[in-house]
Formats: structure tokens, sequence, C-alpha cells
């Protein structure tokens, strides 16, 4: 006998498969906006705060606070910043240079590294994999770092104590590893071989041309890296035409939190110039200042930084 059930039709535009499993529901979808909403939020209005300081007058920070709208707008805290001019475009020029030649400098090693340890015929590439994974888990210790750096190697006091200790991340090296065995054919590469190329015209002419995503990834690390860095310059750097602006600013920073807390003790003149000087403001335009770079340079690589990131580190 024929079944006399009537056949259920699929409604029009109506999932099927796993795409029914994958679906979301409207409810939980506009959960979902409301709680990434929360979150951008919570990145941002932190910031809009810093900023809108920078802006105010020390007096209207005094007597009402802090505020997203200054009561008594002002550039008290960039005027103050702007009588160190000087020292600030020195260090300005001092953070540029590390942090392009750095950045360009870690990217080539980076990738080279990763590109070798990509190759599945490499013979140490076992005992190399393993070499560069031990730093991620086990550090030599700041006094063995520092002994190196600036004793072996004798680059204390140079420029180049800011650039070639972050120049190579373990993580950043296996990220790339990933990436080149996971993404790049290896057909693409062995009808290169066939051809007569060698392994660094292999590399230079065809395996980084399709490799722009992990090649942002690692280059908005290592700007991020040698952009806010001051570490290096407090342990390796004394002469002061040498820091960088995040050292530099660090020490204006200190020093007015210094004078702040000692203003009891010291005399007249010096008393009367810390109630003139603008300290809140002074400290949030300091960070608007660092900021500012890095925020307007990320926009520019953040499809392919995205991209660069899930492909090189989650396949595989």
């Amino acid at each position: 006998m024929e079944s006399t059930r009537p056949i259920q039709k699929r409604k029009k535009n109506e999932p099927d498969g796993f795409d029914r499993f994958n679906r979301v529901s409207k409810p939980a979808n506009a959960l979902l906006n409301l709680i990434f909403l929360i979150m951008a939020a919570v990145c941002v209005i932190p910031v809009l705060l810093v900023v809108a300081i920078s802006f105010s007058a020390e007096a209207s920070i005094t007597e009402y606070g802090y505020r997203f709208i200054p009561k008594i707008f002002s550039f008290e805290g960039y005027t103050f910043l702007a009588s160190q001019s000087t020292m600030i475009l020195r260090a300005l020029g001092i953070s540029l240079f590390v942090t392009i030649v750095g950045t360009v400098l870690g990217v080539l090693l980076t990738t080279l590294m990763g590109y070798v340890l990509s190759r599945p015929n490499y013979r140490l590439n076992g005992f190399l994999t393993m070499i560069v994974f031990i730093p991620m888990v086990f550090n030599g210790g700041l006094v063995s770092t520092y002994f190196v750096v600036g004793t072996m190697l004798g680059l204390k006091n140079t420029v180049w104590a800011l650039i070639l200790p972050l120049a190579v991340s373990s993580f950043n090296v296996i990220i790339c590893r990933t990436f080149f065995k996971t993404t790049v054919p290896e057909s693409l590469i062995e009808s290169a071989k066939m051809d007569g190329a060698s392994q660094l015209t292999i590399f230079s002419r065809i395996v980084l041309p399709i490799s722009l995503p992990v090649l942002a990834t690692i280059g908005l690390f290592l700007c991020f890296a040698y952009w806010n860095d001051w570490y290096q310059s407090l342990l390796y750097i004394d002469d002061h035409k040498l820091l960088s602006l995040q050292a530099l600013l660090n020490q204006i920073l200190t020093n007015i939190q210094m004078l702040a807390k000692n203003a009891a003790t010291m005399g007249a003149s010096a008393a009367e110039m810390l109630a003139n000087m603008p300290q809140e403001a002074a400290r949030m335009a300091i960070v608007v200042i660092i900021v500012l770079p890095i925020a307007c340079a990320y926009p520019f690589f953040q499809k392919y930084f995205i991209s660069g990131l899930t492909v090189g580190a989650v396949k595989g």
C-alpha cells in the first residue's frame, strides 16, 4: 500500500543539511550583536576619555574631574610637550628609524626561517623546529640576556640594541612556518625546481608574492612591538640622544609623578612651577601621541592581518 501521508515540502530558502545546524536564530543574532557592541564600547570609551582629558585645562580637571566633554577646552598638555620639542623630535626620529628598519629586518628573517622550516625534505627540520619552539616555553632570564646583548655583542648605547633583540620571535616563526606549509602548493615549488630555480629564487619570486597576508601579519606584530617598546631603552641606553620616543615620554611621565609626590619638600619656585604644570593633561597627551600613529596605520593592514592570522595560525 502506498502511504497516504502528505509529502512535506521544504519552504523556500529554508536551509538544509549542515546549514540547518549552523544557522543562528534572530534572538541569538540580536544578543550576539549586543555583546559585540558592548565589547566595542568598552574598548572605545576609554580612548575617547583619554583624548578628552588631554584637551582639558588642568584647573577644569581639578575642579570637575574627568569628563568626556571638557568644561574648559585647552591645549595645555600639548603645549607642555611642545616645550620639549627638541628632545621629542629627536626621539621621534629614533623611534621611526627603529620601527622601520626593525620591521623590515624582522619580516625578512622571520619569513626566511619559517620557509626553511616548512620544507618537508629539509634534514634539520625537526631539530631546528625544536630550537625555535624552546624559547616559547623557557626564557634565558634578564641577566643572561643583558650580558649577551650588552657585553658579548657590544650593543650597549647603540641603536642596534633597540632593533636586534626584538627582530625574531618564535611565535612569529611558527606562524610563518604553518602558513607556508599549509597555503603554498608544493606542486608550485616542485615545478619551479624542474625549471632550474634555486631555493632563494623560489622564495623571493614565487612564495613571497603570494604570501601578502602573513607578511602583513608579521609586519604589524613587529611594528607594534618596536613602536611601543621602551624597555630596551631602559636596559641598554644611557645616552639621552638615543632614547626612543616611548622611553623619553615615559621619563617625562615619571618625572611629573615624582614632582607631584614630592611637592611638599620642594622650594617655593619649584612648587609654583609644579602648580602651573598640566600634570593630568600632559599624561593623557603623552598617551595620545604614542597611540595615534599605530591607530592610523592599523586599518591599512587589517584585511591582510586578519586573513594571515587565521590562515597561518588555525590551519594545520
